[in-house]
């Protein structure tokens, strides 16, 4: 008798659920901490889903092939097992969305990011007809991420491009000439 009383309380919150979803969208916002995006959720509100992204989600293998000068400097980029998870996370809170919001750091490193998580949710197709915005703030206060939510923008390719040439210089550049200083310069980092 106990399990039907469960079973039916159940049911009610399924049905409750389903009906929310439809009256009230959320907007999901994708920071780089899970500290940062527990602390932000605060300030933003039921109408948000603050999720982590947990740093970079996808790099560069340190192998031969990765960049490919002489197919204008296509990167082949791997997503490590742990990201997947997040991203899926990611997706799976885009599903009940009405919009995503990239709110990683405001420096090159977080925009780029911003455009990795972009890419592999559009990969994934969670994406669809989901407008997507950028908001960057340098504090986090409730005053500076509200005035940011304020302010959206789109992804600055010019960040993103600044950071893929540093990549695929470190990559062409350390993974060349690591090996001879290590050799000449005993003790020697990269």
């Amino acid at each position: 008798m106990k399990e039907a009383k469960k079973e039916k309380h159940d049911v009610k919150n399924v049905i409750y659920q389903f009906f929310l979803g439809w009256t009230s969208r959320m907007k999901v916002v994708v920071v780089e901490s899970p500290a940062k995006a527990k602390t932000i959720n605060k300030y933003l509100g039921a109408d948000y889903t603050v999720l982590a992204s947990y740093g970079h989600v996808r790099d560069l293998p340190a192998k031969d092939g990765s960049v490919l000068p002489e197919l204008s400097f296509e990167m082949r980029w791997q997503t490590d097992p742990k990201s997947n998870k997040h991203i899926k996370e990611i997706s799976d809170a885009l599903s009940k969305a009405d919009k995503l919001i990239l709110a990683t750091d405001p420096d090159r490193e977080g925009e780029a990011i911003s455009w990795h998580v972009q890419e592999l949710i559009k990969s994934k197709k969670a994406l669809k007809n989901i407008p997507n915005e950028r908001v960057v703030f340098n504090e986090v206060t409730k005053s500076a991420i509200l005035a940011a939510m304020d302010r959206p923008r789109e992804i600055n390719y010019d960040l993103v491009n600044a950071y893929l040439a540093r990549r695929a210089l470190d990559y062409l550049v350390g993974f060349n000439l690591s090996p001879v200083l290590w050799r000449k310069l005993p003790g020697a980092k990269s």
